[in-house]
C-alpha cells in the first residue's frame, strides 16, 4: 500500500520550498551583518542614521549594491554619502572576516529613494481621499 505524501504533491506542482540562490543567501547575511555593523558598531554619528534597507549581490559574488535610507535630510545625506564612501574598505574587510567567503565582494553604497517616493505616494493618496470626503459632503 502507497502512502499518500502532501509535499510530494505541492512539489511535484511546483508549490513547494524552492531553493534560494546562493548570491540571495549571501545578500542577506551581508544585510544582517552590517545592519548589526551599523547599529552597534560604527562610532562616526555620519553613520549613526543609516539604515540598509536591502542589498543586491550578483551572481559571481564579486560585487554588492549596498541600498541604505536615512532619517535626516538632503544634508545629511550628502554626508552620510561621502562617509560611506570613505568606510568602503573598512566595512568591506569587517565582512571579509565575518563572512566566510573566497572573495569578498566589492561594495557599493546607493540611497534607497524608495521610501521617500513611498512617502509621497502616501501624500497623494491621503489628499484623493480627503478631497473625496470633502466632495461626498458638499453633495
Amino acid at each position: 500500500m502507497i502512502m499518500w505524501d502532501p509535499k510530494e504533491t505541492i512539489e511535484s506542482v511546483g508549490l513547494g520550498k524552492r531553493e534560494r540562490k546562493r548570491s540571495t543567501r549571501v545578500a542577506e547575511a551581508i544585510q544582517m551583518e552590517l545592519s548589526l555593523f551599523f547599529l552597534q558598531k560604527v562610532r562616526d554619528q555620519k553613520l549613526s542614521e543609516v539604515t540598509i534597507s536591502r542589498v543586491e549581490v550578483t551572481d559571481d559574488l564579486r560585487s554588492a549594491r549596498i541600498f541604505y535610507t536615512l532619517s535626516g535630510g538632503e544634508h545629511s545625506r550628502k554626508h552620510a554619502s561621502s562617509a560611506l564612501k570613505n568606510a568602503t574598505g573598512f566595512v568591506r574587510s569587517h565582512l571579509a572576516k565575518i563572512l566566510n567567503l573566497r572573495h569578498t565582494p566589492s561594495l557599493v553604497f546607493i540611497y534607497d529613494a524608495k521610501a521617500e517616493q513611498v512617502r509621497e505616494m502616501e501624500t497623494l493618496l491621503d489628499d484623493i481621499a480627503s478631497e473625496r470626503n470633502r466632495r461626498e459632503g458638499d453633495s
